[in-house]
């Protein structure tokens, strides 16, 4: 999710020898000897300072690219990570390029500030639903993500104000699901759901997607508000209505159906998620 050396100006260098002092080394001090003219390489010198080249900020990235990424490449706000063949495996598309505004109130801000990081993190987590075409609520039940990346301080310092939103999909944890070709309108695929290995909030339970082995699947999400993470009581009376009737739209039998419900932890919360889900047994 980014210095510059110039030359000291050249001092001017003189030097003099005069015809005469050259003759006297040259012809043993003779009085008679004419001295001829002068050394004109004797002459005061100015040397012209060199032209600084214009610092090089570097390749904009273009929409459409694949990448080969790791998980750790994926949370880094740099990368230098070459695009690759979209034919080939990759594990992230770029979907937007946008530009930064490095002087919102007039003032200039460096690229990693906070301020501009938040600038690019909404860039890219609200144009990810349009992409995948599918509305925000829906994408909450999928494994795929936004990642942002920004020029590094040199780079962004010669000129360079984008940023860079890819599109990855989190198959298991730290790891990355390779892409299709294109994923442009991919967000109703199934092999991009959402889905646990256990009963959601058990030690056995890890998120995967759905085409990976699991045993339960997320169906339903539920808006918390307020600023703060409500307490444990308040989100178990607000996500109970909503998960007991999506649970019983899909039972076999509307009197024997099961549930689990899942709230966002306190660090999820800070970063955004707030909103629980609710889940079934696949």
């Amino acid at each position: 999710m980014r210095s510059d050396s110039r030359p000291a100006p050249a001092g001017l260098v003189t030097g003099l020898v005069t015809g005469f002092v050259l003759l006297l080394a040259l012809a043993g001090c003779s009085s008679t000897s004419d001295p001829g003219p002068p050394d004109q390489s004797a002459e005061p010198s100015v040397s012209t300072p060199m032209e600084t080249p214009a610092p090089d900020p570097g390749p904009r990235p273009k929409v459409g690219e694949c990448h080969t990424l790791t998980w750790q490449q994926a949370l880094a706000p740099v990368t230098a990570a070459n695009s690759v063949k979209c034919s080939t495996r990759h594990t992230a598309q770029t979907y937007f390029v946008g530009r930064l505004d490095l002087a919102p109130d007039g003032k200039a801000l460096a690229v990693d500030a906070p301020s501009v990081q938040k600038q690019a993190q909404r860039t890219c987590t609200t144009r990810l639903p349009g992409h995948l075409g599918v509305p925000p609520r829906d994408l909450r039940l999928t494994m795929a993500q936004a990642v942002w990346f920004t020029p590094s301080v040199e780079t962004a310092a010669a000129g360079a104000d984008w940023v860079r939103c890819d599109v990855v999909v989190v198959s298991a944890p730290k790891k990355l699901q390779p892409l299709p070709r294109r994923t442009k309108g991919w967000g109703k695929a199934p092999a991009i759901a959402m889905c646990a290995t256990a009963e959601p909030g058990t030690r056995r339970s890890t998120r995967v997607t759905c085409g990976s082995t699991h045993s339960w699947v997320a169906v339903s999400t539920v808006d918390l508000p307020g600023k703060k993470l409500p307490r444990a009581k308040q989100i178990q009376a607000q996500m109970d209505p909503v998960c007991r009737e999506a649970a019983r739209s899909r039972a076999e039998d509307p009197l024997d159906f099961t549930w689990s419900q899942e709230s966002p932890t306190p660090e999820q919360w800070t970063t955004g998620q707030r909103y629980g889900i609710c889940w079934l047994p696949s």
